[in-house]
């Protein structure tokens, strides 16, 4: 299903406990059975940028802390260029919720995977296609697995300000990340997206 932008989406309370999901991840895994289905996915939200142009270029905000609930305000923020034909992810997060800004030139396909249990949208799959000459925000909460591929024929750059530091302070903790794209039996695979 291709993400419907600047739509409301349903809403789910994040669990307090991951322990469960994970659990539930693992035995879903090992039998084999994830049937993820087209649909919305609670909690993600996408939205267009807003940008100004004038006679020096443009500028475009890429989020203000008034727009954000509290536990989602970001706590870094850093920049990557990826390169035409590759991918980034399919990976998730146990707490941190990403505020990804997709900024071109290139086009992107966002693939997006509900894999929280106590989710309204559980087991939904989105595909959104973020055009190069379109700024678009995407905020990714834990749980929903995701990953984007550059579609376009120049690199393109993706901006996020994640809600937690990599690896805590001091980069002293683990890294909050579920690293799908190195299991060969992942259910989350990029598909091509129509449109």
């Amino acid at each position: 299903m291709m993400i419907a932008l600047d739509m409301p989406r349903p809403a789910t309370t994040p669990p307090s406990d991951h322990t469960p999901r994970r659990v539930a991840f693992d035995q879903a895994m090992h039998e084999n059975i994830l049937p993820f289905h087209p649909g919305p996915i609670a909690d993600v939200i996408v939205r267009r940028l807003s940008v100004y142009d004038d006679k020096r270029g443009w500028l475009c905000e890429l989020f203000r802390n008034d727009e954000l609930a509290g536990d989602l305000v970001p706590a870094m923020a850093y920049v990557s260029a990826t390169l035409p034909g590759e991918a980034r992810g399919p990976h998730e997060h146990l707490q941190q919720t990403d505020h990804f800004c997709f900024l071109g030139p290139a086009t992107f396909h966002l693939h997006l995977w509900d894999n929280r249990p106590e989710s309204p949208t559980y087991l939904c799959h989105e595909i959104a296609i973020l055009p190069g000459d379109q700024p678009m925000t995407v905020t990714v909460p834990p749980g929903v697995v995701h990953a984007y591929r550059n579609v376009g024929v120049t690199a393109g750059l993706t901006w996020n300000a994640p809600n937690r530091l990599y690896r805590g302070e001091g980069r002293a903790d683990p890294v909050d990340e579920i690293r799908h794209e190195d299991d060969l039996r992942t259910p989350f695979r990029l598909i091509q997206a129509q449109g």
